[in-house]
């Protein structure tokens, strides 16, 4: 019998859901008691899943944990798994992502965080190393904070190239690597940065998430602030996509884990009134690359909703049909079983949801 597992990071710790085959959600948390969690990731890649924990202590600060028991027991190194190096001047105030690369590098984990920077690992997550060369880019004194921070909030892998990787920026843009981190080179062509006065910079673009088509690794949907886009060669190029929904501001994207040319968003009124479009509890999805979006509510509010859902808040398991799960700032979460045509609430009144994670593990694993 396969387990569905999904992770919500709150602003108040950690809640993982499990659920067996067609039975019933069971939820347990917080993990991290008062703790904001602001990424999770769950690796599947080794003989048993690690989960992974971004989490920020008011007391301690920011640090990484690591669980092989879906969540039973976590560790903590004995020495911050991501600190900077002391001739940086920097320190770690938050870490945004956590990201396992692809099954050609199965112990590299990325770690993308604020101040905006890249960390690498090799040994599944339990120590990084910064990438000097991103972290040393000439365009780097030149970046700015955006309204949540300066964060490295994603990490794209491309499939069956572990030298090429895609990292996003806030306020920075998309930058990528075809050398394994040697070498980073902007990637915004076409993606407007409306509030700048170049509206076509080469840098300085606020996106706020990318996510990977499943059939094509070069096919990539970004959700900017203000515009969604597509590439189809890996971010060399960007196309509008947003014709077609009630507003392109927004910032969470996901793509479906099996159907090419299928993506997820939850659109926002504005940058000044973060709230859904039109106050409806919509997710909308195309399923032809971004000619056409359709809404899906079946399930959801109908009435007057103010449940923003943020950047790292969106996600899909692996299933077939998937399962499409959100978080919001309301506390709530939402699930499909069938690729995002029904909806049903999961849990409510949490804290404030920051990410959500999930997937569907070897039958056996979670006995």
């Amino acid at each position: 019998m396969t387990e569905v597992l999904l992770l919500a990071g709150t602003r108040k710790g950690l809640f993982i859901g499990r659920r067996e085959g067609g039975g019933p959600w069971k939820f347990d948390g917080p993990h991290f008691n008062a703790q904001a969690v602001s990424a999770v990731a769950i690796d599947t890649r080794g003989p048993a899943p690690r989960l992974l924990v971004g989490g920020d202590s008011a007391h301690w600060g920011p640090s990484v944990f690591s669980s092989d028991d879906l969540g039973a027991t976590w560790r903590e190194p004995a020495a911050p798994a991501v600190r900077f190096p002391k001739d940086t001047g920097a320190s770690l105030e938050r870490v945004w992502q956590l990201h396992p690369a692809g099954p050609e590098a199965p112990d590299v984990v990325y770690a993308g965080t604020e101040p905006a920077a890249l960390f690498r690992s090799t040994d599944r997550g339990e120590s990084f190393e910064l990438v000097r060369p991103l972290w040393e880019h000439p365009t780097r004194g030149s970046w700015v904070p955006g309204g949540g921070g300066e964060g490295l909030h994603t990490v794209i892998t491309q499939p069956g190239d572990p030298d090429a990787v895609t990292v996003a920026v806030s306020t920075a843009g998309v930058f990528r690597t075809r050398d394994g981190g040697a070498s980073w080179a902007p990637s915004n062509h076409g993606v407007s940065a409306v509030f700048l006065p170049d509206p076509d910079p080469e840098f300085g673009q606020c996106v706020h998430k990318i996510a990977q088509d499943a059939g094509d690794g070069g096919r990539l949907y970004l959700q900017n602030h203000w515009g969604v886009y597509r590439s189809d060669d890996a971010g060399g190029e960007w196309t509008d996509i947003g014709a077609g929904l009630p507003s392109d501001f927004g910032f969470a994207v996901a793509a479906h884990p099996h159907r090419p040319d299928t993506a997820y968003v939850f659109p926002l009124n504005a940058d000044s009134d973060r709230v859904p479009a039109g106050r409806r509890c919509r997710v909308f999805r195309t399923r032809d690359a971004g000619a056409s979006w359709e809404p899906l509510s079946r399930g959801l509010p109908a009435g007057d909703h103010y449940g923003t859902v943020l950047r790292d808040a969106l996600c899909t398991d692996d299933a077939d049909p998937a399962g499409i799960y959100f978080g919001n700032r309301n506390g709530e979460l939402y699930a499909s079983e069938d690729d995002g045509d029904s909806w049903r609430l999961l849990a409510e009144h949490l804290p404030d949801v920051l990410c959500v994670r999930a997937a569907v593990l070897p039958a056996g694993i979670g006995q």
